[in-house]
């Protein structure tokens, strides 16, 4: 087959060679300078730099004009769904459009379907229906937060005390970016109790691999400058219930799959979902508890390596590991200080620490990759509780700070 990959998450995360057969298939990926420096320099593929800089269906389109037609179009990263599948409409190859993948990107017909199916959602409106309701029209009068329909790691994101004031904030402009429709976003009950996310493979609806988590902080939180990291916990018969029955409501039944939901006093309360591996260091842990590394498994199955039946599935051993990243994006630098993190490097619990130093950049726009930001990393095995201890002890320490341009770096950060 002729495959265009539409490149954006690092080769060390997804192991493209891993998953698909070079010699077999023509692959090209399309994507910037500093990801494409990601693949190995001996793969057999072709590399098309995009600027980066504009509408992303548009700079994949105008890369690969002329080019002999493709069989197939990859987007793995959350940000690049949408563009896979207006990519392949543009070009006519098979595979999901948008209407398919609505589901697991626009979030009032996401929760519209796991409503249908007698889940709990919280209460929400699109934008345009709040800003049209009468008084008492909107169906909840506490905490009220607004996002985008299709969003990502909580760009744009805000929570509001009452739906009043999310309101206000739209009308006098400051709440959505500039030159934002307004039935782009949606709004939605804030939904208190701690956030669990639960990430795996499904083949015709059976989970093949699957492993539930436990945020420590918020990806809210991450978006507005503050460290993240999950735990795994232990995937209780009502948490695998609840799964099932989320992702049957929205129709994922052969893919990877991220969900994130509320625990409450009154059960789960379903939060997203994407058709997708998780961020950060997810695929890692994931692999490290179970054996599957599922963004390579995934690729080799859609490609033909592999038919369904014949993939192989690890027994885990019941490990338990977790990760935490620091944003770097809020910082307003591209060079930072880390200081208060020599005595949690140290511990056995590190399994890995990736830290910058103050001569290395940093990235200027959000992301979880450890390439980008000033600390990341991987703890475990150990039980859920000393790993969430673990996080939250480094997270209330640890303090990263930005260093100006012309301010020198001290020799004792580590690397």
């Amino acid at each position: 087959m002729r495959i265009l990959i539409l490149h954006r998450v690092t080769d060390k995360m997804i192991r493209h060679a891993d998953g698909i057969d070079h010699a077999a298939h023509d692959v090209t990926y399309v994507g910037p300078a500093d990801r494409l420096a990601t693949l190995p320099a001996d793969l057999r593929c072709t590399r098309i730099e995009r600027p980066d800089t504009g509408d992303l269906t548009e700079e994949v389109l105008a890369a690969v004009e002329g080019l002999p037609a493709f069989d197939m179009v990859l987007a793995l990263s959350e940000f690049d769904l949408i563009a896979g599948a207006r990519v392949r409409a543009a070009l006519g190859v098979p595979g999901d459009r948008e209407e398919d993948i609505a589901p697991w990107r626009d979030k009032v017909i996401m929760k519209s379907m796991v409503a249908a199916a007698g889940l709990r959602v919280p209460r929400f409106l699109s934008l345009t229906e709040a800003l049209a309701a009468g008084p008492g029209e909107i169906p909840w009068t506490g905490g009220t937060v607004l996002k985008p329909l299709d969003g990502a790691a909580s760009l744009d994101v805000h929570v509001y005390p009452t739906p009043d004031e999310a309101l206000a904030a739209v009308r006098e402009g400051g709440a959505a970016p500039d030159g934002a429709p307004w039935d782009g976003f949606e709004v939605e009950e804030f939904v208190t109790g701690p956030i669990v996310h639960v990430d795996g493979m499904l083949i015709d609806g059976k989970p093949m691999a699957i492993q539930a988590s436990r945020y420590v902080g918020t990806c809210l939180g991450f978006a507005e400058g503050t460290p993240l990291g999950s735990v795994q916990i232990e995937m209780t018969p009502e948490l695998s219930r609840w799964t099932a029955d989320c992702l049957a409501a929205v129709s994922i039944t052969t893919s990877l799959f991220h969900l994130e939901g509320i625990e409450t006093p009154d059960g789960l309360v379903f939060l997203e979902v994407g058709a997708r591996f998780g961020g950060a260091d997810v695929v890692d842990t994931f692999e490290l508890a179970t054996g599957v590394h599922m963004p390579s498994r995934y690729l080799q199955m859609v490609t033909g390596g592999v038919a369904a039946e014949d993939l192989t599935w690890p027994e885990s051993d019941g490990s338990r590991y977790g990760w935490f990243c620091w944003p770097s994006h809020t910082l307003g630098a591209e060079r930072c200080r880390i200081e208060g993190a020599d005595e949690f490097r140290g511990s056995p619990l590190v399994y890995r620490w990736s830290q910058r130093t103050e001569d290395e950049p940093i990235k200027t726009v959000l992301s979880y990759a450890d390439t980008d930001i000033p600390l990341a990393g991987v703890v475990g095995p150990g039980d859920s509780a000393e790993l969430t201890r673990f996080l939250s002890d480094a997270f209330a320490a640890i303090r990263v700070t930005p260093l100006t341009p012309t301010e020198p770096a001290t020799t004792e950060t580590a690397g």
